[in-house]
């Protein structure tokens, strides 16, 4: 527990340090939202009669907090691992569940400020997202999401020996995933089989359970939702555990 304190603390001393960083992880969901405000303000998707707003604003909230959870601990765990901070981490009695479990709590506290902030925005009159009375629910959905999105990240974090290549790396899973999941675009306007394909992916299911829980939906959904994200964190889980790395040179 000392260990998972001390590096708790140190990396929110970081973070909070580090004011560029803090404000593009906050800056950048909203201003995919201002692009998608202007260009869809007043219209409605064709297919289900909605506001595209009430598609858009859950889709690009849940990728703004993936993409922060998976940028943060990769970016980390490279950098820590290239410093060799990692391998003096390793010659004290610190396990790696702490070190994974310190940047855990970091990634939820950022992620559920981010969710604030976000909606806080998206209902502003100009964007008109209307939130309904299930948005409780959005909380576990999120806290699920950034756990498997963590884990994608320590797996990243892992392999990544650059900054560049922790940026292509990462980028390359998380852009393409948001317009296979329908972040950016309703999956109504997609062909079946790119709907099909959205299913292998975890993003669908935290575009979903958000969308469900913000604009509403039944619960039986974004239960569905949650256990298959909890799955996700389980399976990636496993495998940032057997694949992280205390130094490039193991």
């Amino acid at each position: 527990m000392s260990a998972y304190a001390a590096l708790t603390t140190a990396g929110y001393r970081a973070y909070t340090r580090d004011r560029t960083t803090l404000f593009f992880t906050f800056a950048f969901p909203l201003l995919f939202l201002v692009v998608f405000g202007l260009i869809f303000s007043g219209q409605d998707v064709e297919q289900s009669g909605r506001p595209y707003i009430d598609h858009i604003a859950p889709g690009v909230l849940a990728w703004g907090v993936g993409n922060a959870a998976v940028f943060g601990v990769a970016f980390v765990l490279m950098q820590w691992r290239r410093d060799d901070i990692l391998r003096l981490i390793r010659m004290t009695p610190t396990p790696v569940s702490a070190v994974i479990a310190s940047r855990y709590v970091l990634a939820v506290a950022v992620g559920v400020v981010q969710a604030v902030l976000f909606v806080a925005v998206a209902m502003l009159p100009f964007f008109g997202l209307g939130v309904s009375g299930s948005w409780p629910l959005a909380l576990p959905v999120l806290v699920l999401g950034i756990t498997a999105f963590l884990m994608l990240g320590v797996i990243v974090g892992s392999y990544a020996r650059t900054p560049e290549a922790v940026a292509a790396v990462a980028n390359c899973l998380m852009i393409p995933m948001a317009f296979l999941s329908g972040s950016f675009l309703p999956l109504d306007m997609m062909p079946d089989w790119m709907q099909s394909l959205s299913r292998a992916l975890p993003l669908r299911y935290l575009n979903d359970g958000v969308s469900g829980a913000l604009t509403g939906g039944g619960t039986g959904g974004i239960l569905l939702d949650c256990g298959v994200l909890a799955g996700f964190a389980v399976v990636l889980g496993a495998v940032a555990l057997r694949t992280f790395r205390w130094s490039d040179k193991a």
